[in-house]
């Protein structure tokens, strides 16, 4: 740290010699009247300390008073380079090894005044300028800002490590942006890519079809035509030979070519029903879009096996539909034996099957409940006693509660859920190797929320039908369509 001794010329020597040499007049600041420190220029061509420059007032120059912006200005190197030279030669004047003196009493210049931060003689410390002031020997000063300076250097040197550390981190999180982002758009590809082969093989498949039964009718009608067209050229025939004979005036001529003839009676030509058979309309012109979605969803979603409740699993005052898909509350607390998997105090039920693989999705109709909770639960989850069910203890899942509206049952508080409208249906999405659980509005497939965690356990669907207010919220959960869905990704 450079130490100033109040003014560019506080420092003087005690001969003609050690004058400062003139050029270093030039040197100082017009604001500070000190030497340069961090100079910069001006569009203007004068020069100023940058921090000198940046805090006057104003926007015109204190030399010229032409108009500046503060922004535009240039670090001025070489009279940077210059100012250092001028400084270490008031420090240390050369070759005659003279010592920095005082200018206003010529003499040597011993104490550094802590309180003004200035350079000062003997003299000066004992002037009512220095009175009451603290004072302390150069080196003992150098030694100071020395072990100022190291400090300083030291924390900068850790500031700087955490700089770098957080630079790499954030760097590896763009790069894992990235890739997710590219992965994300394989996917989505991939996904559009299958639905648009089932399309577009749906779409070949009925125009195969469409041609065949027009080339097959059209065969028909034109075989008919053929048949039609013969008996017509035959009839023109006998008509104009029946024309000839009729202006045939000799009547013996007459009568012996009509009995040689035998002319066919019209009742002998085959009679022809019009072939009018039409391309069908329901087959072609029908709910095609219905029919490709339907015959894209059958072909695209596969059902290894039912989604059903688990009735080992549901708490006692629970009640489960015969058929396993459906749970609501009952009214009173049924006798059932405390089995470890069963749970004793939270309305809770789990699905029969577990998953620790695949992609899978389902639905779950809540309809116009007030309260209910929906998700997925590790199958070595907690089941007795009172449960948090959050992700910290293998819950995820998402409730609508009566004071908080719809929520994701996030840890240590609750993360409100964006909905326009409340659902009748919550679906539920979970890709397994990739760690996701995702929730959806059922109703037009709005994205509500989802969860991501590194899964080694087996995941079971969760159900809790919420309690009953005042015979309010009696409903069921009902499992839509009764089964999962499962992708396979090629």
């Amino acid at each position: 740290m450079r130490l100033k001794s109040g003014s560019a010329w506080d420092v003087n020597m005690s001969s003609r010699q050690l004058q400062p040499p003139s050029w270093t007049q030039e040197l100082c600041c017009r604001i500070c009247v000190d030497f340069f420190i961090d100079p910069v220029s001006l569009e203007c061509g004068h020069n100023f300390c940058r921090s000198c420059i940046t805090g006057y007032g104003g926007n015109s120059c204190p030399e010229c008073r032409q108009e500046f912006p503060k922004e535009k200005l240039t670090v001025n190197r070489n009279l940077a380079k210059l100012t250092e030279r001028a400084w270490k030669w008031t420090l240390n004047p050369g070759e005659e090894g003279s010592k920095p003196h005082c200018q206003e009493h010529q003499e040597e210049l011993k104490l550094f005044c802590e309180t003004d931060k200035k350079l000062i003689c003997l003299i000066c410390r004992d002037s009512r300028e220095h009175k009451s002031h603290n004072f302390i020997p150069i080196k003992e000063a150098v030694e100071i800002y020395k072990d100022q300076l190291e400090s300083s250097s030291k924390s900068l040197a850790e500031k700087k490590l955490m700089f770098l550390e957080a630079e790499l981190k954030q760097i590896q999180k763009i790069s894992e942006l990235r890739e997710q982002s590219s992965s994300l758009q394989t996917h989505i590809t991939s996904e559009f890519a299958q639905m648009h082969q089932i399309l577009t093989e749906k779409e070949q498949r009925l125009l195969r079809e469409l041609r065949r039964d027009e080339e097959k009718i059209l065969d028909t009608m034109e075989k008919n035509l053929q048949k039609i067209q013969e008996n017509l050229y035959s009839i023109e025939g006998e008509l104009s030979k029946l024309q000839q004979q009729m202006e045939q005036q000799d009547r013996v001529k007459f009568l012996r070519v009509e009995i040689s003839q035998r002319r066919r009676s019209s009742e002998d030509y085959e009679k022809l029903a019009l072939a009018d058979e039409m391309l069908s309309l329901g087959k072609f012109n029908g709910p095609l879009q219905y029919t490709a979605w339907r015959e894209m969803l059958d072909t695209i979603t596969t059902a290894p096996a039912c989604l059903t409740l688990d009735p080992n699993t549901a708490n006692p005052w629970l009640r489960v539909s015969e058929d396993r898909t459906s749970v609501g509350l009952g009214d009173h607390r049924q006798d059932l034996p405390d089995t470890p998997e069963r749970f004793d105090r939270g309305a809770f039920i789990l699905g029969s099957e577990g998953f620790t693989s695949g992609r899978r999705y389902w639905q779950v109709e809540v309809g116009n409940k007030t309260w209910w909770g929906v998700g997925v639960a590790l199958g070595s989850v907690l089941r007795k006693g009172e449960i948090d069910p959050t992700p910290e203890v293998g819950y995820w899942t998402v409730w609508l509660f009566p004071q908080s509206g719809y929520v994701a049952r996030t840890s240590p508080s609750l993360t409100p859920l964006a909905l326009g409208a409340g659902p009748r249906k919550i679906g539920v999405f979970l890709d397994y190797k990739a760690g996701q659980v995702s929730f959806y509005n059922a109703d037009n497939m709005s994205h509500l929320h989802t969860y991501t965690h590194p899964f080694t356990e087996t995941l079971f669907p969760f159900f809790c039908p919420g309690p009953s207010e005042d015979g309010v919220n009696l409903a069921p959960l009902n499992i839509v369509g009764s089964k999962v869905t499962n992708w396979t990704i090629p």
